[in-house]
């Protein structure tokens, strides 16, 4: 199990998701150099520096830490979503599916994987199998604010035009 980053670098690390929450990725960027070089590689760490890099679409860097996480967390969802978004927007969008494919089972009480799934089926033109992963997100959460969550992406998101148009 891996322990909690204790003071000062939690402190350090809250301090820089205040600032991603204001909009300033440079500052916290910099928070996060305040800590200790023994904990840069903590889970909590390389999630912030994730969106961090994510912002500044350092997608090839984002790649690096989230096959970090997926190695450090197996369990974790953060790593295996954030690998497969990585993997897209690095126009490597079959192998972002396949990644979720080969964990969907794991993770079969989350909406987030097949969701994902349906986006990358849309990207690679495949409508049919998008309208499958959509209904297995639907089914996979009985919460009604995850629903609405869902619904809005569906008709906000760009990338589910073709499963907007199959709908």
């Amino acid at each position: 199990m891996i322990e909690p980053l204790q003071p000062p670098d939690s402190l350090h690390l809250q301090t820089a998701e205040g600032w991603i929450g204001l909009g300033d990725y440079s500052s916290a960027a910099e928070e996060l150099e305040q800590i200790s070089q023994a904990n840069r590689a903590h889970p909590e760490v390389l999630q912030l520096r994730w969106r961090i890099y994510a912002e500044g679409k350092r997608w090839d860097d984002c790649l690096n830490i989230a096959t970090m996480l997926t190695a450090m967390q197996p369990k974790g969802l953060f790593g295996w979503i954030h690998r497969a978004v990585s993997l897209d927007q690095l126009a490597r969008t079959q192998e972002a599916k396949d990644l979720l494919i080969s964990v969907a089972d794991a993770f079969d009480k989350s909406s987030t994987i097949p969701f994902h799934l349906a986006r990358y089926c849309c990207g690679l033109g495949q409508a049919d199998e998008a309208l499958l992963w959509l209904q297995k997100a639907v089914a996979a959460t009985d919460n009604p604010e995850e629903l609405i969550r869902l619904r809005r992406k569906l008709f906000e998101d760009p990338a589910l035009e073709p499963l907007r148009r199959k709908l």
